[in-house]
C-alpha cells in the first residue's frame, strides 16, 4: 500500500452507481472537498478518459467489473466499493478535525477493523484538535520565518505538543 493524500482542488473524480451505497460514497467525497462528477452506469469512454479516479458503488459485480475495465483502459484509477479485486486503491477510514486527517486502513481486507480503529482515533482526537492544528501551524510558520532548520522546527513542534500535554 502507498498512502497518499490528494488535493481535492486538482482531482478529476467520477462516481457511478446506484442507491444508498452511491449516496454514502458521494457524501464521503463531498466531506473531503471533492467535486465529483456523477456518471451514468453506461458513461461513454470519452467521459471516463476525462477522469483521474472513478468510484463505483452500488452496482452488481458484473456491471462494476465492466465499468472498471473500461475506465482502467482509459488510464483511470478505480475503486469499486467492497470488491477488493476490482480496486486500484482503497479509501481508508477517516477522522477529520479541521485540516487534521487521521486514517486507518487494512488494505481492504478487514473494513470492520478499520472502522473500530477510526472510532478509537475519534475518541482520542476530539474536536479541539482543529484549533490545536491551527496553533501549531502558526508556531511552525513563525519558527520557519526565524530561519530555524527543518529538524529544529520539527523538534519545536514535538516539544510544544508534549509541553501542552496534548499527547
Amino acid at each position: 500500500m502507498l498512502p497518499l493524500v490528494l488535493n481535492p482542488v486538482n482531482l478529476k473524480a467520477g462516481l457511478a452507481g446506484r442507491g444508498p451505497e452511491r449516496d454514502r460514497r458521494a457524501a464521503l467525497l463531498a466531506e473531503a472537498g471533492v467535486e465529483v462528477r456523477v456518471l451514468p452506469d453506461d458513461a461513454p469512454d470519452a467521459v471516463l478518459a476525462s477522469l483521474q479516479v472513478l468510484f463505483v458503488a452500488g452496482l452488481p459485480e458484473g456491471e462494476a467489473r465492466d465499468l472498471a475495465a473500461r475506465a482502467r483502459a482509459q488510464g483511470v484509477l478505480v475503486n469499486v466499493e467492497d470488491v477488493l479485486p476490482l480496486c486500484d486503491f482503497h479509501v481508508p477510514a477517516v477522522v477529520r478535525r479541521g485540516d487534521l486527517l487521521l486514517t486507518a486502513s487494512t488494505g481492504g481486507q478487514v473494513p470492520g477493523l478499520a472502522r473500530v480503529l477510526r472510532e478509537a482515533l475519534a475518541d482520542q482526537f476530539g474536536p479541539e484538535w482543529s484549533g490545536r492544528l491551527k496553533e501549531l501551524g502558526l508556531a511552525r510558520a513563525k519558527w520557519r520565518a526565524e530561519g530555524l532548520a527543518p529538524h529544529e522546527v520539527s523538534q519545536n513542534v514535538r516539544d510544544l505538543v508534549m509541553r501542552m500535554g496534548w499527547l
